[in-house]
């Protein structure tokens, strides 16, 4: 079961999370942490350019036998070499990470393969993997329906997307099966809508008050289905046969150990969810508005 986990990274480079209490993970802590995850079989990082040092702590920690997935950050407007600005930003990663060869390059802003410059970006990644950089490419989606023009403007090997308890979005809308019949690698982050799913009711934030007929049903189910929060979401995940990859990250070696154990547990039936499911609650960069 834990072999299907992919080890998140972001808050070993960034104070990140609505529910992270404990800021960014030290070195340290980051380095026991990717220790404990070798030791229960996982083997995938999911980390970024954007995501502060994270590239940086981990080269440092020593990732030379994991796959790691980095993303690329968006291409600036007034780039003239498109190709070039790829390579220098993966060489620049695979410098950071010491290592010679990428799992996976996925595009942060993948909307720029529709823009003018569309081409040329799609060209450069499939480059990048003709000479070995990466092993495969592909983009970083925040909704499935991104996936409708973005599968037609370049061949995608590998795709990483929310999903939750609260949001399956990526299921209903045959997307995930749909990938695994094009034999697209599919890794989900979000497991935990960035800890929203976690928090105890006193400590959530107040303007998540107003939907709160979602956390009365998401109360009444786990204490009929006698799972915690934690073991729910992640059950829920990894449920999904067509998920090659859930990734989770931690705050603290506490957490991950934690989040190890709950990974075992099994779904007995899902929470009936009023319906339809608010778009701003279920995309955590809508929260500001809220």
């Amino acid at each position: 079961m834990h072999s299907r986990l992919a080890l998140g990274t972001v808050q070993f480079g960034l104070d990140y999370g609505v529910a992270n209490q404990a800021g960014k993970v030290r070195f340290e802590e980051a380095r026991n942490i990717l220790k404990l995850a070798t030791e229960h079989s996982i083997d995938t990082l999911d980390t970024a350019i954007a995501y502060g040092d994270s590239e940086s702590t981990l080269g440092q920690a020593g990732v030379s036998n994991w796959k790691v997935v980095t993303k690329l950050s968006a291409v600036p407007d007034n780039c003239n070499d498109i190709a070039g600005w790829v390579e220098s930003q993966v060489e620049g990663s695979l410098g950071r990470l010491g290592i010679h060869q990428l799992h996976g390059v996925l595009l942060h802003r993948p909307e720029q393969l529709l823009g003018e410059s569309g081409y040329q970006l799609s060209k450069a990644l499939q480059n990048l993997k003709a000479r070995g950089f990466t092993k495969k490419i592909g983009i970083s989606i925040y909704a499935p329906e991104e996936l409708d023009r973005l599968t037609q403007a370049m061949d995608i090997d590998l795709v990483q997307a929310p999903l939750n308890i609260l949001d399956r979005r990526l299921i209903e809308s045959g997307w995930s099966k749909r990938l695994n019949a094009r034999g697209v690698e599919l890794h989900v982050r979000s497991a935990f809508l960035q800890g929203l799913l976690l928090m105890p009711a006193d400590q959530r934030p107040a303007k998540f008050a107003c939907w709160q007929p979602i956390w009365n049903e998401w109360q009444r189910w786990l204490e009929e289905a006698g799972l915690t929060p934690l073991q729910a979401c992640l059950a829920y995940n990894l449920s999904v046969e067509e998920v090659n990859k859930v990734v989770v990250g931690a705050d603290s070696f506490k957490q991950f150990n934690e989040i190890l154990d709950a990974a075992r547990s099994v779904l007995p039936n899902l929470p009936n969810w009023p319906q339809p499911i608010d778009l701003i609650l279920i995309n955590p960069s809508q929260w500001s508005q809220v």
